[in-house]
Parts: C-alpha cells; structure tokens; sequence
C-alpha cells in the first residue's frame, strides 16, 4: 500500500506575487510532483504609444519560482484581480 502525502499550497487565487522577471497574479493551480503549479497573469505595463493588441501574457510556474510581491517598485503598477 502506498501513501500520498499533498502539501497545502502556498499561494492562493488572486494573490500577488513576484518572480523572476516580473510580477502578476494567481488565476488558478493545482498539485503537481510533490509541489503545486501556478497559472500567474503578469501586471500589464504601461500601455504603448500603438495602442494594446491583445491581453497580457499568462504563465504557467512552479512553487519554487514564485514569492510574494512586497518590492516597493512594483506597487505602483495597477493590477487587477
């Protein structure tokens, strides 16, 4: 008989958090290999002079690439939930 240990994830649906490259927020997650996988939403930028195309990049990260946003840089940009 095998036993499956799951850890409580980290971090949570609509929270901001930071990593390597930019900032954004979790939109979704689910366990994977011992740990947890991430759908983040990264902050938009300022908007270009050419005006937006699309929307903005959302990524797929491990636990381990991710931290909570506390860098005063990144307050102020808007990001919404």
């Amino acid at each position: 008989m095998a036993t499956t240990v799951v850890t409580v994830p980290q971090f949570w649906k609509g929270q901001s958090v930071s990593f390597m490259g930019g900032v954004g927020i979790i939109k979704s997650y689910q366990p994977e290999a011992d740990s947890w996988a991430y759908l983040v939403e990264m902050a938009m930028g300022p908007e270009p002079e050419m005006g937006r195309i699309g929307y903005e990049t959302t990524i797929l990260l491990s636990q381990t690439e991710l931290s909570l946003r506390y860098h005063p840089y990144y307050s102020d940009l808007a990001m919404s939930a």
